[in-house]
């Protein structure tokens, strides 16, 4: 079975072809940095209208370089929540319309579960249940995963995602967009202990999360040091906040592995490609006897190859999408 898989959530357009549930032909991926840098942030209407630009262009060079063309396409998958509005539908229209002019089989994605099953795209992966960490710009859920459609929400943000604090420090630190990658490099040359910064635990046994009041704090630090004249120590200061926040992430990842008695963690999501994150996580799993899946950074960044492999697997339990059916702004997959 080939399949051809739309990714349009936020800001990256995406397509790739997949053969069956493993095997990635292409993945291509258009971002929209030059689009977003001069605000700091994502402008939903510019990024819907780049996504306009790119759809067509993208699908065209993953069928290019799988070396297939649409007749030889038998599921189409794309991305139907959560995300931008503006963003889904230009994606998900396109797929639906490619799906029916064609008289292909169309399944709608949710996106968490992309993450979710990112992992299965490496050539080691997990046995079920596991427990995932899937931490973006716009989501932080601890889920239990029980089976290709089975999640469970363990634990959630209750206020800001972790992503979107590193992007809202890298913009008061006037270190550029999008903030992860830059706070990830500029922390390299910090010391993370050089700043005390909150850690938010929410109680004992939590498993959900809270950055604003890191978030705030950093701002504190800053503010204190302007009014001083001082330059901010640039590195201390994201060196420290990156530890902040991947402490608690690790932390109440292996407290929820703990509590389900569940050996296998995953992490998924853009933030699953920052290098501390990565190498905390498995430094703890291995000191604590737990085994430690991280699917390759382009699989943890949004890409059109993780909603393949959801898509073949919603498309095998039954799902079909309608020419009615509609995206979402928020996933059903979380709730508590």
């Amino acid at each position: 079975m080939y399949i051809l898989a739309i990714e349009s959530s936020c800001d990256d357009t995406s397509a790739a072809v997949l053969e069956d549930d493993r095997r990635v032909l292409s993945n291509v991926v258009s971002s929209q940095f030059d689009v977003h840098a001069r605000y700091g942030g994502i402008v939903p209407e510019l990024a819907s209208r780049r996504h306009i630009e790119s759809i067509w262009p993208v699908v065209h060079s993953a069928l290019d370089e799988a070396s297939v063309s649409l007749k030889d396409i038998d599921l189409i998958a794309a991305t139907r929540g959560p995300g931008l509005v503006g963003s889904l539908l230009v994606g998900f229209t396109f797929a639906k319309a490619l799906a029916l002019v064609n008289n292909i089989p169309c399944v709608g994605v949710d996106h968490m579960a992309g993450h979710l099953l990112s992992v299965f795209l490496e050539k080691e992966t997990p046995q079920f249940p596991y427990i995932a960490l899937i931490v973006s710009g716009g989501n932080t859920t601890i889920f239990k995963v029980s089976g290709t459609t089975e999640f469970t929400t363990l634990g959630r943000t209750r206020d800001d995602a972790a992503g979107e604090a590193f992007d809202k420090v890298a913009k008061l630190l006037e270190l550029g967009y999008p903030g992860g990658p830059v706070v990830d490099k500029t922390a390299k040359l910090g010391n993370p202990k050089a700043i005390s910064f909150p850690r938010a635990w929410l109680g004992e046994g939590s498993l959900d999360f809270s950055f604003s009041g890191l978030k705030t704090s950093v701002l504190n630090q800053v503010n204190r040091l302007r009014q001083k004249n001082e330059a901010p120590n640039l590195p201390d200061i994201c060196a420290s906040f990156q530890s902040a926040v991947v402490e608690v992430l690790v932390e109440k990842t292996m407290l929820a592995a703990k509590l389900a008695d569940i050996t296998s963690i995953v992490i998924g999501g853009g933030v699953g490609a920052n290098s501390h994150l990565r190498s905390q996580m498995a430094h703890r799993c291995n000191m604590e006897g737990f085994k430690c899946y991280l699917p390759s950074p382009v699989y943890c960044t949004d890409n059109g190859a993780m909603i393949g492999i959801a898509g073949y697997h919603a498309y095998k339990h039954g799902s079909m999408v309608l020419p009615d059916t509609d995206v979402y702004p928020r996933s059903p997959l979380i709730m508590i």
